[in-house]
């Protein structure tokens, strides 16, 4: 038609148009809620691309908590969601398709380390229908039992479609890998990561059985510190894989809520310390050597923290705490190489595919690299290696001890074989010294035995003087003792002559009446009573009486002074006897009267059955030494205020007696007191006492096989306790 433009479209137009019709269709792609869809059988798709989130901020959040229909749900980035450590409760919801001809698909979640975990279905009207919970802080159950995983068994027919809403409550950092599976597709990656975690135990667990026998053949402590390394770090992979709370504690639910920042922690501490030892830090670095240290009280500080209920301040510091670990461990082991440690060389390379593989875990779990199967398995891989390669460079530590060995023992050759050139040619000389120390030695030894021989003889003396003495004190006392009953009978021997003489007067007038006449009789008896009148005869009866009396006294008297000496003495007793201790402890204080001072008040106390087994006569020269230092003791004081000797007898145990003697004297230094029982040492002045006396006491108490103890302080006088057998275990020789 004339007149008429027509619009011919160019290319220019036609690309367009093309564009913002696929920029619209991508627009209605990404409104749309995209489904996952399983269509082979041996399918496993992430479920991440096809996630709605939203993160759950409240105070008062439940694990157990209900899904709500106006839940605000925000697409996600398709990334693994993977959550700061502050996050602890987050909703999903997601849609699944099964195009395959199974009953069943499995929502595998390959991270056990979640609290709870609550799968719900979306029904037609809108409700929601529990599925299933998992997690570690629930209790195992059968189904939970049979994978170290968490995972939901799917109802879904063939060509049938689903809403689910996934709520993830957990006190440990939230990451979430998940899949949705076949069963082929689940049951393949079931058995690929129980092959990888299997093959690392058993690398693990080969290798803490070889440094174990090399600790036991080397006694090295870096095999054993070393086998407590791979023994940690074995139980915290067990730990992070989740087969420690499926099948080592599945009952101690709240022990998740610290297995994994406890064991970590302490495998991350016997690695430090294992290296501290290897690498000899404290001799080639004291500076990296207290880093070192400083780390290890930074995991305890993240264990105390996670007890004290931190979680994730434990988290927290595990996680930077290690990833410092990493980078001065590669510092030390380079720096230390450096000064010259080989062993510094082959720890660098050991730990650098491992530390590469550790950097990688600490990296993804602080969300820097994302969660896949690389990330998932690098370190087990690394970790089998580090083990493997640090065997070895103990294993050369082996090696370069055996050649330090053969080197020493090269050198010791060389200078054995001079020492040996030395020692003969001073064997000649020694031969020669020999000689002649040995007459020289000759010439001692007789001096010695001249001199012992000498010194017996004087030991012989100063005994027999301690007896001599012990005599002359012992017969003094006797003397005075027998001395003054028998004055007093001597005193009354004269009055009774005189008496005798005038009665006798009185009967030879009584005799003379018998040949006189009757007439004499009556003068004579007149004479005879004024006789007795003058006489006093009744008063003579009485006089003779009680001289008599007198007489008989003093005869008692000396009696009992003798019979005490016999018991004192017994000399007609020299085997062992039994005998009253109560009897010889009187007699003695008989003997010693008369050296007591009149001040000094004895004080018996006998409680003990005083019948024992004992040689008699040694026993009594024990209580006269004991009594009579007491009594010297006390005169020493030059005081005339009341003292006493306190002597008790008390029976100890079903075979002991116990004789204690006390005395209030001046007491003794505890330097005096360690010293008493000494031959010879006494603190009387020259010419005074040999020093034998409580030195014999010691030696008599020891052929009873008892026992002498002394107490005493300055000014609290002196105690003597005496322990003897009442049946004496072994006869003691004479």
């Amino acid at each position: 038609m004339k007149g008429k433009k027509y619009f011919y479209p160019s290319g220019k137009y036609y690309c367009q148009t093309l564009f913002i019709i696929v920029m619209l269709a991508f627009n209605l792609a990404g409104n749309a809620n995209p489904i996952l869809k399983i269509s082979r059988p041996d399918n496993s798709v992430p479920l991440s691309s096809f996630l709605y989130e939203y993160i759950d901020t409240g105070k008062n959040v439940s694990p157990f908590q209900q899904p709500k229909a106006e839940i605000p749900f925000a697409k996600t980035d398709g990334k693994t969601r993977i959550y700061a450590q502050n996050v602890k409760s987050v909703w999903l919801k997601f849609s699944i398709e099964n195009n395959t001809d199974e009953a069943w698909l499995y929502l595998n979640i390959p991270y056990s380390n979640l609290s709870v975990v609550s799968l719900y279905e979306v029904r037609n009207d809108g409700t929601f229908q529990l599925v299933g919970r998992q997690g570690n802080g629930t209790p195992a159950t059968p189904q939970s039992s049979a994978s170290p995983n968490l995972y939901f068994k799917l109802p879904l027919q063939p060509g049938e479609q689903k809403e689910y809403i996934l709520h993830v409550f957990s006190d440990h950092p939230i990451l979430l890998p998940a899949f949705v599976s076949t069963t082929e597709a689940f049951n393949d990656a079931l058995l690929l990561q129980t092959v990888i975690i299997s093959m690392y135990i058993g690398v693990l667990l080969i290798m803490f059985l070889y440094n174990l026998f090399l600790f036991f053949a080397t006694k090295d402590n870096n095999y054993l510190l070393y086998t407590v390394y791979i023994l940690f770090l074995a139980l915290a992979q067990v730990t992070v894989s989740g087969y420690g709370y499926r099948y080592l504690w599945p009952q101690f639910v709240e022990f998740n809520r610290y297995a994994i920042i406890i064991t970590s922690s302490i495998s991350a501490i016997a690695g430090i310390t294992f290296a501290i030892f290897f690498l000899q830090t404290k001799t080639y670095s004291p500076k990296i050597n207290k880093v070192l240290k400083a780390l290890i009280a930074i995991y305890v500080l993240g264990i105390l923290a996670s007890f004290f209920g931190w979680i994730s301040a434990g988290y927290f510091i595990l996680n930077y705490n290690s990833l410092l670990t990493v980078i001065i461990l590669l510092t030390a082991s380079v720096y230390i190489a450096r000064k010259g440690l080989r062993a510094a060389y082959f720890y660098l390379i050991a730990w650098i595919t491992p530390l590469f593989s550790f950097l990688v875990l600490v990296l993804r779990n602080i969300n820097v690299l994302p969660y896949n199967t690389f990330t998932a398995y690098v370190f087990y891989i690394g970790s089998a290696i580090e083990v493997a390669l640090l065997s070895m460079a103990l294993a050369d530590k082996i090696n370069t001890l055996r050649r330090e060995k053969e080197a020493s023992q090269a050198a010791a050759l060389k200078a054995s074989l001079q020492n040996e050139q030395w020692v003969r040619e001073q064997n000649v000389v020694l031969e020669k010294k020999v000689a002649e120390r040995t007459e020289e030695l000759q010439e001692t030894n007789q001096q010695l035995t001249e001199a012992f021989s000498e010194l017996k003889d004087a030991q012989i003396q100063l005994v027999e003087a301690e007896k001599m003495a012990s005599l002359g004190q012992l017969t003094a006392g006797i003397a005075h003792e027998i001395n003054n009953p028998i004055n007093f009978v001597k005193s009354n021997i004269k009055p009774l002559q005189l008496d005798f003489k005038d009665i006798v007067q009185v009967l030879d007038e009584y005799e003379k009446l018998h040949t006189s006449d009757p007439v004499k009789s009556t003068e004579q008896l007149k004479y005879i009573s004024k006789l007795k009148k003058d006489l006093d005869l009744d008063f003579l009866k009485d006089e003779i009486t009680n001289l008599l009396n007198g007489i008989k006294e003093g005869a008692d008297r000396t009696a009992e002074i003798v019979r005490g000496l016999r018991t004192f003495s017994r000399l007609d007793e020299s085997q062992i006897k039994t005998v009253n201790i109560h009897e010889g402890i009187e007699s003695t204080l008989v003997l010693l009267r008369n050296s007591s001072p009149d001040h000094v008040k004895i004080i018996f106390d006998f409680k003990a059955n005083g019948n024992i087994e004992c040689f008699p006569g040694k026993l009594n020269q024990v209580f006269m030494n004991i009594v009579s230092n007491a009594i010297q003791a006390i005169k020493s004081k030059s005081s005339k205020e009341p003292e006493s000797i306190v002597i008790r007898t008390k029976d100890v145990g079903t075979n002991e007696v116990e004789i204690r003697i006390k005395d209030s004297g001046p007491g003794m230094s505890p330097e005096v007191k360690q010293k008493i029982f000494d031959p010879f040492f006494t603190t009387k002045d020259v010419g005074e006492g040999t020093g034998l006396g409580l030195a014999i006491v010691f030696k008599i108490i020891q052929e009873h096989s008892g026992r002498i103890d002394v107490i005493s302080a300055l000014e609290e006088g002196a105690e003597f306790i005496i322990t003897l057998h009442h049946i004496v275990p072994e006869k003691p020789a004479v």
